[in-house]
């Protein structure tokens, strides 16, 4: 046995037997795999939703090895375009600009429809608020024609949502009313100078906006948007929503005010891998009454709801969730 050949051969079959006994430290470890989620700017309510989702994930992170980090940008265009080539995972956006990119519409009207674009789940609504003032006598959207009306800048979605509401009851926004193009963050200020009867502006509630401009010395209304099942039936992408009074007490309403919304959606593409996406959906629904109460603007959250307002095909990770949990 003390040939040197004998001595290398069994020292060769310790070690190979020690390293498959004993588990080495890297190769044990489970493999983490990050992923982006792409949001509004910092301070929105996009971008307050992602980071809270990342803290999610880290909540469990044992369990499914799942990272993720928020990167910022304002234009949802470009959120999506980047979900589409891989350089985000997911992204945070409104539920008609999900509908325009799958569809080929405004910026993808050039490449044609994005079929590879899916809804996960949707999140708060964003609802097309209209406000006017006691003194105008506007209680119904119908009472605007004549009044002075700012409808929000040309080329915003701001104004494409009040335009089509005005639709919806059949006002002519060009021959019916006085008519105003001033961005929406402009108008709380105006109507308290009186230089304004009303304004639509499309908000999460509760709305720093309307909490200053129900504040202010010329009493204001919610007015209700009523009779647009028509809209509601030809536009997936809106939906039902209302003013919740009771951030408002200054507002001349008492009870909530019934009206129509869109909704912030979190959407992927159909290459980012099942599981992942299953997981993602998972952690947050599992954390749902957890999530909820992170910030006001989930106030009316429900499960159901969050399969709400979607216009794209939801992947079908997320889809394994619902259908494992009877959402779907």
């Amino acid at each position: 046995m003390d040939h040197p050949m004998a001595l290398y051969r069994m020292f060769l079959l310790f070690f190979l037997v020690a390293a498959f006994l004993i588990p080495s430290p890297l190769s044990a470890a489970p493999q983490t795999t990050a992923i982006i989620i792409g949001t509004g700017g910092p301070g929105g309510v996009y971008y307050f939703t992602g980071t809270t989702i990342a803290k999610i994930l880290s909540k469990n992170y044992a369990a499914h090895n799942l990272r993720a980090t928020v990167a910022s940008n304002d234009r949802s265009d470009f959120i999506i375009n980047a979900v589409l080539t891989g350089d985000f995972d997911f992204g945070m956006v409104q539920s008609i600009r999900q509908f325009q990119a799958f569809n080929g519409q405004a910026e993808w009207r050039d490449k044609g429809p994005r079929a590879e674009l899916r809804s996960v789940f949707s999140i708060h609504p964003e609802v097309i608020t209209l406000c006017a003032t006691v003194f105008s006598g506007v209680t119904d959207i119908r009472d605007l024609r004549g009044k002075r009306v700012n409808i929000s800048n040309p080329g915003s979605d701001q104004r494409q949502n009040a335009i089509a509401a005005l639709q919806a009851v059949g006002i002519d926004w060009q021959k019916d009313l006085k008519a105003e193009g001033i961005r929406a963050i402009q108008a709380p200020g105006l109507i308290q100078d009186g230089r304004l009867d009303a304004f639509f502006y499309t908000v999460t509630h509760p709305s720093d906006a309307f909490k200053e401009a129900t504040h202010g010395n010329t009493r204001l209304r919610f007015i209700p948007i009523k009779g647009i099942a028509k809209l509601l039936e030809t536009h997936p992408y809106y939906t039902k929503a209302y003013v919740p009074i009771s951030f408002y007490p200054d507002a001349a309403n008492e009870d909530d005010v019934e009206t129509f919304g869109l909704t912030a959606t979190l959407v992927t593409s159909i290459n980012v891998p099942k599981e992942i996406v299953y997981t993602l959906t998972k952690e947050v629904f599992d954390n749902f009454d957890w999530f909820k109460k992170q910030h006001p603007a989930y106030h009316a959250l429900t499960r159901e709801s969050m399969l709400e307002g979607l216009s794209a095909p939801i992947h079908p990770g997320a889809m394994q969730y619902f259908k494992e949990t009877g959402l779907k």
